[in-house]
């Protein structure tokens, strides 16, 4: 599929990930982002980053000083975004349940995206409960984008097989 030809009809608050911006844009947040693995929470802030990219729910990324980083293991995985540049990736342990390569961040961000330099983002469907100001979110479509669905955000969504070349 391709981006929509008619935009939808948006309630108040709502977002159409169509709207967003290719590169993609940072904005910091004042929502509150909570999350949870094996009945600890791992991560919450109130001061997070949000990055937006057309057919992309937000990813949030959280500052390392509200991360409980004692969780939090690297390992070998990297990846290369196009516009971010090279991602390390984390694996969760907490007690006996561990989830590979379940976060990543960017240690040495390309330019227009210091603002996320060391911050963690998390991967929704890898942890047992994600919030963006109370609401339990939804994980993006697939196993390699990492966006966070909310009732404000409107698709369809990239990451459903055969959506890659969106």
């Amino acid at each position: 599929m391709m981006r929509p030809t008619s935009r939808p009809q948006l309630a108040a608050g709502q977002e159409w990930v169509w709207d967003c911006p290719r590169p993609p844009r940072v904005e910091a947040t004042t929502q509150q982002i909570r999350i949870v693995f094996n009945g600890v929470v791992i991560a919450e802030t109130t001061t997070a980053q949000r990055v937006l990219e057309t057919s992309h729910p937000p990813t949030y990324y959280i500052p390392p000083a509200d991360i409980a980083v004692e969780y939090l293991t690297p390992s070998r995985l990297t990846t290369v975004c196009e516009f971010k540049g090279r991602a390390g990736y984390c694996t969760i342990r907490v007690g006996d349940r561990v989830a590979e390569d379940a976060a990543w961040r960017y240690a040495d961000p390309r330019p227009g995206y210091e603002s996320i330099k060391n911050h963690v983002a998390f991967y929704p469907s890898r942890m047992d409960l994600c919030m963006v100001d109370g609401e339990p979110v939804k994980a993006q479509p697939g196993d390699f984008y990492g966006g966070w669905i909310t009732a404000a955000v409107i698709g369809p969504f990239k990451g459903r097989l055969g959506t890659k070349g969106w």
